[in-house]
């Protein structure tokens, strides 16, 4: 059984949007953050979001179209401007990290998601 459960992945066509969704369990970590995984392809760190105050990080090749954002229980990605290089399995997982720990590095997250697939057409 998946501790993290994310939900919101899809087909859109290139320039479209979609909203990923994940409901952490209730572990200790300070921050929950996005990943994917294309096939043959390492995990990439997408964003981060610390919870107590909500700082974000992003990759730079999301920076400016993704959104990463909470409300309640739940940890959002909003995806804009989608290309197909951004098709992937999306995964959140959940760490707790120090201050000088690179915050979308996928190895520093220890509870993990089944994943969600975004497939964007050209």
């Amino acid at each position: 059984q998946w501790r993290l459960v994310e939900s919101g992945g899809g087909s859109v066509q290139a320039g479209g949007s979609l909203t990923l969704s994940c409901t952490p369990g209730r572990y200790t970590y300070n921050y929950l953050g996005w990943f994917r995984q294309a096939p043959g392809n390492e995990h990439e760190g997408v964003a981060t979001i610390h919870i107590d105050d909500s700082t974000a990080y992003y990759a730079s090749s999301v920076q400016g179209r993704f959104t990463i954002s909470q409300g309640g229980d739940t940890v959002y990605l909003h995806m804009n401007s989608l290309e197909p290089e951004d098709t992937a399995t999306y995964y959140c997982a959940t760490a707790y990290l120090g201050p000088k720990q690179d915050k979308l590095r996928a190895q520093n997250y220890n509870v993990w998601g089944r994943g969600t697939q975004v497939t964007v057409s050209s």
